[in-house]
């Protein structure tokens, strides 16, 4: 990624997302029942859910809804049945995207996701069509301003891949996505506090947007986010300065 443009970039995102902090229990039940479900309901055996728990909780979600939620997942209460569903396509400039969704009813979801991509400039591709330009890792983003010898010290003697510093003077930590835990840990009892911490698709590369082009991909990845089904959206864009 572009290294002049990345916190700017990571602050737009985490503005967009705090606009959008009134759907996000509905995504983080989701989670929660399909990690459940999936890997079982003791967060201390399954990393995920652990993962999902402690996203809820920042998300101040009561510690009753997470119960009932795990509960649901493991068969102690009835509860919907969610799968999991991953759409790839192409925004504006090439931009490419990919859409992870959780849902109950398939056919509904891909109407809506090619929906919102045909009518908004984009191209709704076939599996695989670009998930290969992203990376799928752990991802820790410290400000400018972070001591780099500490956070690259710490990180790799924890276990990540690599540690990327950008022009703007942010500090980007990679690693793998089973190493994600642990490498966090180290980081916080470090006292190192990273802006972004999460699991993710990283794109290898980037296409940098700038005036109506990146109004036109901002709005069709709104569009998509807004989507009842919709859990996680990525892209290479990058929006100019």
């Amino acid at each position: 990624m572009a290294g002049h443009s990345k916190w700017a970039n990571i602050q737009h995102r985490k503005g967009r997302q705090d606009e959008k902090r009134g759907r996000i229990w509905t995504r983080l039940t989701r989670e929660i029942i399909v990690a459940a479900r999936n890997g079982g309901g003791d967060p201390t055996m399954n990393p995920r859910l652990r993962l999902a728990i402690e996203k809820a909780k920042a998300a101040n979600m009561p510690a009753d809804n997470i119960k009932r939620n795990i509960d649901k997942a493991t068969g102690n209460l009835e509860g919907v049945q969610y799968e999991e569903i991953r759409y790839e396509g192409y925004g504006i400039g090439g931009a490419a995207i990919i859409v992870d969704c959780m849902t109950d009813n398939r056919v509904r979801t891909v109407a809506e996701v090619r929906h919102a991509f045909s009518k908004h400039g984009g191209n709704l591709g076939t599996e695989g069509s670009v998930a290969f330009q992203f990376k799928h890792c752990g991802q820790f983003v410290f400000a400018p301003g972070t001591p780099e010898d500490k956070v690259m010290e710490v990180a790799l003697e924890a276990g990540a891949e690599d540690v990327v510093t950008g022009e703007d003077g942010s500090i980007e930590v990679l690693c793998a996505p089973g190493d994600f835990e642990q490498v966090k840990n180290a980081l916080e009892a470090a006292g190192l506090k990273a802006e972004v911490a999460e699991v993710t698709m990283r794109p290898e590369n980037t296409v940098m947007l700038s005036g109506e082009d990146a109004q036109r991909m901002q709005k069709l990845l709104d569009v998509l986010e807004d989507l009842d089904d919709v859990q996680e959206v990525y892209h290479n864009a990058e929006f100019a300065d």
